[in-house]
């Protein structure tokens, strides 16, 4: 890696209101994956840049940080998930706390640790043209402080839901329930499911990954789903990582070889689930016939009422899930919640499930830029007006660019690919001699047809499609688009051009 020399950050200035700020070339919005990977590349290619990390979380990690639910692990195997410049070298699939290990020698080989703030919650962010600079305005969550800083250039790597507030749908007869209600975004840290009789509202990744972990403690697990889920159980660590091992081939070769074989598997997904989804269905569904107990009726409780990769395909790890619903630990009930009793759940049949713990594995809603107040020049900018540029940067809004991953593929694959074209940005701006660059829609865009944040017929997840009335648009044609797959954007946006005329320089 670039040795680095750090720029001395701008002194402390005092702002009309009497207010002091910080200034630094770049203030990035966020320290999980996606925060921590773009410090990574700007220290890398540009070490004399000051920058600044501020999370309103207490410590690192982002979602690996705020879900602590028994069993939390990786949805994507973290050869793909882990950063393209960091070789993974545990299992495939891994738990939350070995992923916060991973990012914690991430920030000290980088030296990051200096440059992260945390506590720090930004709320609201103003572009000035005159100025050409953001300013930032900060609370400080531990002291209360209200704080603001300046920066050239912000970069909003906050993730994509709200860490607060998760998603609780409200049912008929809660108040009335004698047990305990909990949700697993915010997890009792001394909660003891030990014997308890325990239902799991949801049939998604979390449900999937937390039922494994407490069926054993708990008296008996019940996993209540209005619809099913498609679900793949691959081993837990590739046959091909454990080759590669015992031949004593390099980590760095490992990871790349291991990245590649499982992008490839990935992206032979995706086009199936586009191009034969009849076919992808029956693989999943003959894949899990041999993990179910003899007779399962895997037509209700496993056939999704979409086709494959509308939603997330949730991974259990050597089929641990499976294994929960042979030993007779956990079971499943497909049907719709009537109403919540003193001693459980009323379904939609009649069936009450007796329940003294109550786990609502419902998701979350999804935020646009944290939820951060953003004005250019004094207007305030209302994002489900704009389009996206290139999934990495808003129409009209100066200096500044967002990090959001794939929702079929690993998230960090997308997080990696937009870090190169920042940095490209970067570079141009420098050879321009430009302080400001802004996307801007071409005479020849004035009339495209604006779509949906996410189109239903391409993804139709229930936290998305809540969402779409507060998120951003896309257009009809490039670079007025996102949500590409990893197979197509791995090609475009290393060779995108970034002088077609969509991006203003000035």
């Amino acid at each position: 890696m670039t040795a680095t020399t750090e720029r001395v950050p701008a002194p402390e200035t005092r702002s009309s209101d009497g207010r002091d700020s910080e200034h630094v070339d770049v203030l990035v919005v966020g320290a999980g994956v996606s925060g921590i990977g773009a410090a990574h590349h700007l220290r890398e290619r540009f070490p004399d840049r000051s920058f600044v990390l501020l999370d309103a979380q207490d410590n690192r990690g982002g979602t690996w940080w705020t879900h602590r639910y028994p069993g939390v692990r990786s949805d994507s195997d973290l050869f793909t998930y882990g950063y393209r410049f960091k070789p993974w070298r545990g299992p495939s699939i891994a738990a939350g706390e070995e992923i916060l290990n991973y990012l914690d020698e991430v920030i000290e080989e980088d030296d990051l640790a200096r440059h992260i703030r945390y506590h720090h919650k930004v709320t609201a962010a103003s572009w000035s043209t005159e100025d050409r600079r953001w300013t930032v305005e900060v609370t400080r969550g531990d002291t209360d402080e209200q704080l603001r800083f300046t920066t050239d250039f912000l970069w909003m790597c906050q993730g994509y839901y709200n860490h607060a507030e998760p998603y609780r749908p409200q049912w008929e007869g809660m108040d009335r329930f004698e047990g305990l209600v909990v949700h697993p975004q915010q997890w009792p840290q001394d909660l003891d499911l030990t014997g308890k009789r325990v239902v799991v509202v949801g049939s998604g990744s979390t449900a999937a990954t937390l039922i494994p972990a407490i069926a054993q403690d708990a008296e008996h697990v019940t996993m209540l789903q209005r619809s099913p889920s498609y679900f793949l159980a691959p081993p837990l660590t590739h046959e091909l990582a454990v080759t590669l091992r015992q031949l004593d081939i390099p980590e760095d070769w490992t990871h790349e070889i291991l990245r590649r074989a499982y992008s490839a598997q990935f992206n032979e997904l995706a086009r199936m689930s586009h191009e034969a989804p009849d076919e992808l269905h029956e693989f999943l569904m003959e894949s899990l016939r041999p993990l179910l107990p003899e007779g399962f009726d895997i037509d209700k409780h496993f056939t999704p009422r979409y086709r494959p990769w509308q939603q997330r395909i949730a991974i259990v790890p050597e089929g641990d899930l499976f294994a929960a619903l042979r030993e007779g630990k956990a079971s499943i009930v497909t049907d719709t919640i009537e109403t919540f009793t003193g001693k459980g759940i009323r379904v939609g049949s009649g069936e009450e499930i007796p329940a003294d713990v109550v786990v609502t594995a419902t998701g979350f809603d999804l935020s646009a830029f944290g939820d951060v107040d953003f004005t250019v020049d004094g207007e305030p900018v209302e994002f489900p007006e704009r389009v996206t540029w290139r999934g990495i940067m808003i129409s009209g809004v100066p200096n500044m660019a967002y990090v959001f991953g794939y929702f079929r593929h690993s998230w960090t694959l997308r997080a990696d690919l937009v870090s190169d074209v920042v940095v490209r940005l970067f570079e141009t701006m420098e050879a321009k001699g430009a302080t400001m660059v802004v996307p801007t829609l071409r005479p020849e865009d004035a009339g495209m047809q604006i779509r949906p944040w996410s189109d239903p017929e391409n993804f139709n997840a229930g936290y998305v499609l809540r969402s779409q009335h507060v998120l951003f648009k896309q257009g009809d044609r490039e670079p007025w688009t996102h949500m590409l797959e990893h197979a197509q954007e791995a090609e475009q946006l290393p060779k995108a051009d970034l002088e077609d005329g969509t991006l203003v320089f000035r």
